[in-house]
């Protein structure tokens, strides 16, 4: 059964699309927003590239920190219960200074203890010390998203793959994983959007992505209300595109799934 809010004409879409070729189009006719937004373009390709690297290890992590908290192992569960628990606590920008400016150093200083190549906190650069932050703040909420996704899987379907003669990681892969995936993606999609908005927090490390060359901008030219309109737009433009590309996904799932 389809819900209200799904039978509704996007009329917010149309006045949100209205407003953003409107905006384009002064954009283009202005000199000073023109020369911003070419400026702030500079930075996408980090925010973007922080964001799927980022995501992608919180995923992978993300997934074996679920299956530790399902295993038959009670000091895997308790380890991974520990991880999250402490992830999910500290807010991403704390631990974002943290790793960058406590955690690195001081693994370098032990790998030089070691008696190991000497290595330098200098040479990890602070975009990859961003990225390793954000990679450990959403694999814990990412591993909850799996989490419920696996505990969703009838019980009795994976008895009778287990009767069948499957093993462990056939089971997993042939008839859990398709089926939570249902589930998983739609959370999945929400959280890579939020990831979008929350790289932006590299920029309190000099990370030069959007944010940081909008602070830039603004610093040199003093005309915040026009830079920071443009750093929101490219933001809204890019959360909103991914946004209607998960929903179209979502309902496709829903769809198959009848």
């Amino acid at each position: 059964m389809r819900a209200p809010a799904d039978r509704d004409f996007p009329w917010w879409l149309v006045v949100l699309g209205a407003a953003g070729l409107f905006t384009f189009a002064h954009v283009l006719s202005d000199a000073l927003y023109a020369k911003v937004l070419a400026t702030l373009s500079k930075g996408i390709g980090i925010t973007v590239l922080v964001t799927l690297v980022a995501f992608a290890g919180a995923s992978v992590l993300g997934l074996g920190l679920a299956l530790a908290t399902l295993s038959r192992s009670l000091v895997l569960r308790q380890a991974a219960r520990l991880y999250i628990e402490v992830m999910r606590g500290v807010p991403i920008i704390v631990l974002l200074l943290y790793v960058a400016f406590a955690l690195v150093p001081m693994v370098v200083a032990g790998w030089n203890a070691l008696g190991l190549p000497q290595a330098s906190a200098r040479g990890f650069p602070l975009l990859w010390r961003a990225v390793l932050a954000l990679l450990q703040a959403y694999s814990a909420f990412i591993a909850e998203v799996f989490r419920a996704g696996l505990l969703s899987v009838d019980p009795g379907q994976i008895e009778a793959a287990e009767a069948l003669g499957l093993g462990p990681w056939q089971r997993f892969r042939l008839i859990v994983l398709p089926q939570a995936l249902r589930t998983i993606l739609p959370p999945l999609g929400n959280d890579f959007v939020a990831m979008v908005k929350d790289s932006s927090l590299v920029s309190v490390l000099g990370v030069a992505d959007i944010t940081q060359l909008g602070k830039v901008t603004a610093a040199g030219n003093f005309r915040y209300f026009e830079t920071y309109n443009m750093v929101a737009l490219i933001y809204l433009t890019m959360t909103i595109t991914l946004s209607l590309a998960l929903r179209r996904l979502e309902t496709r799932l829903r769809a198959r799934g009848g």
